[in-house]
Order: structure tokens, then sequence, then C-alpha cells
């Protein structure tokens, strides 16, 4: 994947053109009912390339073993493990000793929810927003019910898809010790405004949790920058493997009580991670990391990176507003969630009058269109928008995302919404 020498000046131009990044996805050459499969279903998942897979096999083929003996396989595994941490920490602006892995980020979310709950107390209050996946308020709600905590939840404006933040402000009080807020509406696309939302959450004093899983495939985050006390992100959206990944402030890593066995680790990061971790997923993820970053050759990884999604998030601007303009041309199709014009990312979900959304899916399949449909977790999105309990069709343009294919999907909306 390198395309400059090793004595070149990196530039945006030098990221290689999509013929060239679709190569290195094998799945991108499925064909279905004699149409060549366009995956638009990556807020739920994307495809993953060829590197993302052979290094995980090769990791499963020679080095695979537990941690911390005095014997090569695990050595090397354990050496294997702290590359991940590192591309990770490269990744967000982080520390390898603020970057732990988990099943998932729902199961991530419920275990710092745990930890957290040790030290609050009743009466205190957690504020959480509609706009959010259920993993960004499930676990918030739940240690609520048990340890006698308040939430309070921000409205979403159903005509914008975006939040209210006048509510958001009279929900932050001086009882508050939690915000949890998505970076990105998984559901909408909504981009929120973190930086407003930190700001009433320090003017009080209250911690920072980032539910980023949408937003890290379209955007470069810096923990740093962001000053969250913690942030989670899923491996599986920026083409890795189902695996979740949590930062957290070291201080706050290493100070909470988190549920552990007694004979394990005390030091951040380990002391997150319970039981036998999914190793091959660690490298994965670490890999998938490096699968974007190598898309140029010279420069730091996180240098590459931030040279890598400028030009990305330049593609897919143009891709989603042609899509938004596209569907919003054909009678019968309504879209959800804020124009091109604000922020958002690349994700447009809509409904066709008449159809049920999964019967869109369906017909749109045959069409070799692969779209998700439902809710998505977001499940009080849907419910606000009073569109249950079919949900929402969602589309979502990656790296491999073509104009070609943007045309198809609108046409093949057309034709269903006609019919």
């Amino acid at each position: 994947m390198n395309r400059t020498s090793r004595h070149a000046q990196p530039a945006t131009l030098d990221v290689p053109r999509v013929a060239e990044i679709r190569a290195e996805f094998p799945a991108l050459g499925r064909i279905h009912n004699n149409f060549p499969v366009a995956y638009f279903d990556g807020p739920g998942g994307t495809q993953v390339p060829r590197a993302v897979v052979e290094v995980m096999a090769e990791y499963l083929y020679h080095h695979n073993a537990n941690t911390h003996w005095a014997y090569p396989t695990s050595e090397e595994t354990d050496i294997a493990i702290e590359k991940a941490r590192e591309a990770c920490a490269d990744f967000l602006n982080a520390s390898p000793r603020e970057i732990a892995f988990g099943a998932n980020m729902t199961t991530l979310t419920f275990h710092v929810s745990r930890a957290l709950a040790g030290g609050f107390e009743k009466g205190d209050e957690i504020v959480v927003t509609e706009l959010d996946h259920h993993a960004n308020l499930a676990p918030w709600q739940r240690i609520a019910s048990e340890r006698g905590l308040t939430v309070r939840l921000v409205r979403m404006v159903p005509e914008t898809g975006q939040l209210d933040w006048k509510v958001f402000e009279q929900s932050v009080t001086r009882k508050t010790r939690l915000v949890a807020v998505g970076a990105a509406s998984n559901a909408l696309g909504t981009i929120n405004d973190l930086q407003r939302a930190t700001a009433l959450a320090r003017s009080v004093d209250a911690l920072v949790f980032v539910d980023a899983v949408h937003y890290v495939p379209h955007a470069l985050v810096d923990v740093r920058k962001m000053d969250c006390d913690f942030l989670a992100m899923s491996a599986y959206k920026f083409y890795g493997p189902h695996i979740g990944v949590l930062f957290g402030k070291q201080r706050l890593l290493e100070s909470l009580d988190f549920p552990k066995l007694l004979p394990a680790p005390d030091d951040a990061p380990e002391n997150v991670e319970t039981g036998t971790q999914n190793q091959e997923g660690m490298v994965g993820a670490g890999a998938a990391i490096d699968f974007l970053a190598a898309l140029i050759s010279d420069g730091s990884r996180r240098a590459r990176l931030k040279v890598v999604y400028e030009e990305l998030h330049g593609r897919s601007a143009t891709l989603v507003r042609r899509l938004w303009e596209g569907l919003s041309d054909v009678e019968g199709v309504t879209l959800y969630g804020p124009p091109p014009t604000e922020p958002r990312t690349p994700t447009i979900s809509f409904t066709v009058t008449g159809v049920k959304s999964t019967d869109v899916a369906r017909q749109l399949a045959q069409r070799g269109l692969f779209l998700s449909h439902g809710d998505f977790y977001a499940a009080t999105v849907v419910d606000r928008l009073d569109l249950g309990p079919e949900g929402l069709v969602r589309a979502g343009c990656a790296c491999y995302t073509t104009a070609e294919e943007i045309e198809r999907l609108i046409e093949g909306v057309a034709e269903i919404a006609a019919t």
C-alpha cells in the first residue's frame, strides 16, 4: 500500500484512489443476483481488508499463547498486545497505558459504570441523551436504579435530529457526576458538539464518557483536545475485527475499583481487562489502524492518519451530499437527521412511504445493495421519530464506497418508491 518513495513528502493527493483501496477488500468481489454487491452497511460493521486478516492469521498460526510467561510464544504475545495498544493510542492521541480492550463497547461501558458506581452516592445525577445508542444509556440507567441515582435525559429535536442544547444546559446541575454523550448518532449521522458538552460537565466538575463508536471511522479523535475522561470505540466499525476498545485517563483507570480476580494485574490498563482476552482481536484492532495509516508511506503513524482522514473525509462528504440530494428528489422518501450542510457523518437514514423498512432493505438487497434497517439499538431515536416498530433504512459510506454505487442506490430506492 506504500505510494511514495522513502524520501517523498506526504500529501493528501498521495492517498490511493478508491479503486486501489477496494482491491484490498476481498468481500467487494461478491456477486448477488448477478449484481456486484455494494456494502452500505458500514455503520453496523465494515468489511475487513486482507492485511488485517493476514495479521490475525499470522498471530494465531505462529504466536498464539497466553500472556506473561517465560517462553517465546507467550513473550511474542505480550509484544503483539503492546503494539496493538500503541496503535490504538496513536489513533486517539493517548498513551498505551490508557488503552484497554474488551468484548465490545457495550460490555466495556457496563464495566466502567460498575467501577464508577462505587464513588457515586444516592441523589447524584447522570446526564445522558435521547440521541445515543442504548449502550450509552442502559449501563447508566442500571447503576442509577441500583444506587438511587437520578438520570437526566437530554431530548432530541425530531425535526433536526440534533440535541436540544437548552435542555442539555438545564440538565447539568451541581449534582451531576457524569455526562455520557455520543460523539455521533449511529442512527441519524448527527455529530454532537462535544466541546460544548464537555464544558458543561467541567463547569460542575463532572466526568465525561464519550461513545465514539460511530464517530471514529469518519473523524480522527484527539482525546487530549476533547478532554474526555473515557472514550469507547469498536474496531469492527473501522475495518477491524469484533472487539471493543476503551480509552480512560490513566489516573482514573488506576484509581477505580474495577471488578477483577484477586491474582489479576493491578496496574492499568490490565486491571480493566477481566479474564483471558481476545488476543487475536487486539492484534486485529491494531492492524486495522495500521491499514489506514499505511495508505501513505511517510511520517509517523499519527501524522499519516491525519492526512488519510482528511482526504477520506473529503471523499465521503461528496458522496453523502450526492446521496442526500438524490434521495431528496425521490417522491415518497423521507430523510432524517441533519442535512450535509450541518455536522454529520456519511450515514443517511430514510423511509419510503407505504413500504416497510424491512421490505425496502430486502428489495435493495435483491439489487446487490446491502443496507441495514431497524432501530440500530438507538431505540429512543426511533421512538421519538414515531417510526416503531419498523424503524429506518440506513446507508453508510466507507472508504471503499464509489460514486457509481451511490447512483445505484438512488435508482434502487426510486424504483421501490414508484411501485
